[in-house]
């Protein structure tokens, strides 16, 4: 970090993923943010030349505001290493982990944290055949946001017919019936768990379009499971090595209590949008948006 009192911060946004417009509205949202407590900001659209770009800016630290793919997955957080630019959230290895889902449920297993069975397949594999009983949930295993999330239901006639732009490996999920909650964890605290309702799944569109969910925060829910949700999702944010601001998503099937509790994921770089549901917790814990952003600054350094 710069001993300078208001550092100059470089905000990237943006970038080659499939969450590229999410990006830029996170982006756009935390630049804003950090220009009002009083920051000079700068907006960088993360192009292939961001090497060049940020040696040319000599910001004093980068905020990370990009999402999925490169920016979230440890790609542009070597980038910052190498160059010694202090940067916010986790560092390379923390962010390849959590981006990589089977990887992700290998460091849950041994942090004694519970996961949903899984295989990963081919594409091709899927298209042939039921991989699992239906229902089950195929997804990329290196993606986000619900990007590319498919639900295959029990009276299914015949394995999905995937887009063209899901990856040639995919990971093929037990379906939980129940309710979606998601816990964030802050330095080394868990803010609250959320209750979110939407109608279908959670997927791409009712994550991001206004009025596409419905969040309860603080969730209404049995204790047990509530400080369960607080406890699994520090120590995922610790398993995994993560720093700064994650979030880590939970399906419970209420017919089973306890045992019905799993973890899906855990997301490095939570989106930070309007209808974001980590600044949502950080507000009811009495921290504002600005505030939130200027500690994620705060926090920034090399060495993650």
């Amino acid at each position: 970090m710069s001993s300078r009192a208001n550092p100059v911060v470089a905000v990237l946004m943006g970038g080659p993923s499939a969450e590229r417009e999410v990006s830029l509205t996170t982006g756009r949202e935390c630049a804003a943010a950090l220009r009002e407590e009083g920051y000079e900001v700068i907006e960088v659209d993360a192009g292939r030349d961001l090497a060049l770009r940020l040696s040319e800016l000599k910001p004093d630290v980068v905020f990370n505001a990009l999402h999925g793919r490169w920016g979230e997955d440890g790609g542009v957080q070597g980038l910052l290493e190498w160059m010694g630019l202090p940067y916010t959230h986790s560092g390379v290895l923390a962010s390849a982990l959590a981006m990589d889902k089977e990887r992700t449920k290998l460091i849950y297993r041994e942090a004694g944290l519970p996961v949903v069975p899984s295989k990963l397949a081919t594409k091709a594999e899927v298209e042939a055949r039921h991989i699992l009983p239906p229902p089950y949930v195929v997804k990329p295993y290196n993606e986000g946001s619900s990007v590319g999330v498919y639900i295959v239901q029990e009276a299914a006639n015949g394995p999905p017919h995937l887009s063209e732009d899901m990856p040639d490996t995919v990971m093929v999920e037990e379906y939980v019936p129940g309710r979606e909650m998601t816990a964030t964890v802050m330095g080394d605290r868990t803010l609250t768990v959320t209750d979110i309702y939407s109608d279908g799944w959670y997927d791409y569109h009712a994550k991001y379009a206004t009025g596409g969910s419905r969040h309860v925060v603080p969730a209404d829910l049995p204790q047990d499971i509530f400080d369960a949700c607080l406890d699994y999702a520090l120590r995922a944010h610790q398993a995994l090595g993560c720093r700064g601001f994650s979030r880590t998503d939970f399906r419970w099937d209420e017919a089973r209590g306890l045992d019905g509790l799993f973890l899906l994921e855990t997301n490095t770089q939570p989106g930070m949008t309007p209808t974001s549901l980590s600044p949502e917790q950080a507000e009811v814990m009495g921290i504002s948006f600005g505030a939130l952003c200027r500690w994620l600054v705060e926090d920034a350094s090399c060495n993650r």
